[in-house]
């Protein structure tokens, strides 16, 4: 009887295994037609906000390659100037249809400006610093493969590459952005 039983979950994992791979050759990756996206990102790569271009470079079955580069101006946290962000991502996207897991890694440029007291002079210093933090992806997104809503949502740690200020380079574990737009 014991024999019996193992052929029969034998038989039953093959004929599975079977259906299991029927079922995965008809669901063929869909050719994506729509590569261009441009969408608005809260929080992510450009801190606050940032309005993006993206595009699918390459596409290898379920497997695609996109880089985005965006744009956004806020007002620096230390003074009252306002200081423009420059977020460029580059990302692999893994899905057949509209569903993706994005895996990517960026990073967004920027200028710092600090006001110091010269003792020497008894003047101000204005101080003007280029700065670049270093970006993590990982989230869903979801794109259509002949263009329409687009919309993702990431996790995105970073960490703060200036070596001239003090403290020394700041990791930020706790970071994430949705993101919404049309993809054409």
């Amino acid at each position: 009887m014991a024999i019996s039983k193992k052929i029969r979950h034998l038989l039953l994992l093959l004929f599975l295994c079977g259906v299991i791979t029927q079922v995965s050759a008809q669901e063929k990756a869909e050719v994506f037609t729509a590569k261009n996206s441009i969408y608005a990102e809260v929080g992510g790569n450009g801190f606050l906000y940032s309005i993006n271009y993206g595009r699918i470079f390459n596409q290898k079955g379920a497997f695609k390659f996109s880089g985005s580069a965006g744009f956004s101006y806020v007002k620096q946290v230390t003074t009252t100037h306002w200081t423009p962000i420059i977020p460029i991502e580059a990302s692999l996207l893994w899905g057949k249809t509209s569903h993706h897991l994005e895996l990517g890694t960026g990073t967004s440029l920027l200028t710092a400006q600090s006001i110091s007291l010269d003792t020497e002079t008894n003047t101000l210093q204005e101080k003007v610093s280029f700065n670049s933090l270093i970006f993590f992806r990982l989230g869903y997104r979801y794109q259509k493969p002949e263009g329409g809503f687009f919309f993702r949502i990431g996790y995105t740690p970073g960490f703060n590459l200036n070596l001239d200020v003090s403290p020394p380079p700041v990791f930020f574990p706790l970071w994430g952005g949705i993101s919404l737009g049309k993809s054409f």
